[in-house]
């Protein structure tokens, strides 16, 4: 017998200057203007801010760039790159915007069969 997680509107917060090693799960949302060194998996929104730095793979609902990831993205709705992003690794996600000036270096699989994608990419394999 399984439990249903919920998400829930708050965020948190890693600032500017702070550093950690180690994977992150959350139900909520996450804004990263410090570096994380890790895999992340957010059942909410994911911000990584201009002084953001991720080394590891990001699983979420929807992912904002405007710092640089080194690692996978799998997103279950959205990714958008903001014109100070750098990117380099895959992504998979339903929907990508990139505006001008952003880099990716790698590669981008976008897949819009709806529902069962969107769970599949959100719960990771046991």
């Amino acid at each position: 017998m399984s439990k249903e997680v919920e998400t829930t509107n708050a965020i948190n917060l890693l600032s500017s200057g702070t550093l950690v090693n180690g994977d992150i799960e959350s139900n909520s949302g996450f804004r990263i203007d410090g570096q994380i060194r890790g895999k992340m998996i957010i059942k909410g929104k994911v911000v990584i801010g201009g002084t953001g730095v991720i080394t590891g793979d990001i699983l979420c609902q929807t992912l904002e760039v405007s710092g640089q990831v080194f690692g996978n993205i799998k997103a279950g709705e959205l990714v958008s790159l903001k014109s100070t992003a750098r990117i380099n690794g895959e992504i998979v996600t339903r929907k990508l915007a990139i505006e001008p000036g952003a880099v990716f270096t790698g590669t981008c699989k976008m897949d819009g069969d709806g529902d069962a994608k969107r769970k599949e990419i959100l719960e990771p394999p046991k």
